[in-house]
C-alpha cells in the first residue's frame, strides 16, 4: 500500500495529512507547539493517536523516539560507522532494528528489518514538487510505524543539514 506525502518541511505546530494510494485520509501528523523539544503525533483519521515521535534532549547524537501509549516503541539515530551518509539504525523496544539507507534529502531511500524490504520512499512515483510515497511492500508491516521511522528520518537530516550550514558557510553536499 502506498501513502501520500506532501513534503513540507513546517514549523513545529503546522499539521498535515497523509493519504493513502485512493486520496483518503490515512494519517494526520499533528506538530505540537510550545514545546521544549521537537514532538509531532501521528494519528488516525479519527484523532486517535498512534504514535507520538519526540525529539531526544541532552544526548551526544541526535535522535528521536516513538512512542506508543507512553511506552517507548523505538530509537532513531544515525548509523555513525557507516560508508553510507544516509545511513540510520532503528532500535525497536525488543532489541531488533531497522535499518533505514539511501538519500535521505531526496526523498529516495528504503527500510529494512534484516536484510528484507519492508518499504520504500520515493518521489519517482510523484511529479509534484514536495511529494513523496511511502510504499509498504509488507502487508503484515505496521504502516503507521513505517511512516513515523520515515518522518523522523527526513526531519533528522533536514536538522542535520540546517545545523551544518551557517552563515556565509558552504552548504554540505
Amino acid at each position: 500500500m502506498k501513502y501520500l506525502v506532501r513534503d513540507k518541511m513546517l514549523a513545529i505546530g503546522d499539521d498535515y495529512w497523509i493519504e493513502d494510494e485512493d486520496g483518503r485520509h490515512a494519517f494526520l501528523v499533528d506538530g505540537k507547539a510550545l514545546r521544549f523539544r521537537d514532538t509531532l503525533e501521528l494519528k488516525d483519521p479519527d484523532g486517535q493517536i498512534l504514535i507520538t515521535l519526540r525529539e531526544k534532549l541532552f544526548t551526544l547524537r541526535d535522535a528521536m523516539t516513538l512512542e506508543q501509549d507512553e511506552q517507548r516503541l523505538a530509537v532513531i539515530r544515525r548509523k555513525r560507522l557507516s560508508l553510507l551518509r544516509g545511513h540510520f539504525l532503528v532500535t525497536l523496544a525488543e532489541g531488533t532494528g531497522l535499518d533505514v539507507s539511501g538519500r535521505i534529502l531526496d526523498r529516495e531511500f528504503k527500510i529494512e528489518y534484516d536484510g528484507e524490504l519492508l518499504a520504500l520512499v520515493s518521489r519517482q512515483w510523484y511529479r509534484i514538487r514536495e511529494t513523496y510515497a511511502v510504499d509498504v511492500v509488507r502487508e503484515d508491516a505496521d504502516a503507521a510505524l513505517l511512516i513515523a521511522v520515515a518522518v523522523c528520518v527526513i526531519r533528522m537530516a533536514e536538522k542535520e543539514r540546517e545545523d551544518a550550514v551557517s552563515p556565509g558557510a558552504v552548504p554540505v553536499p
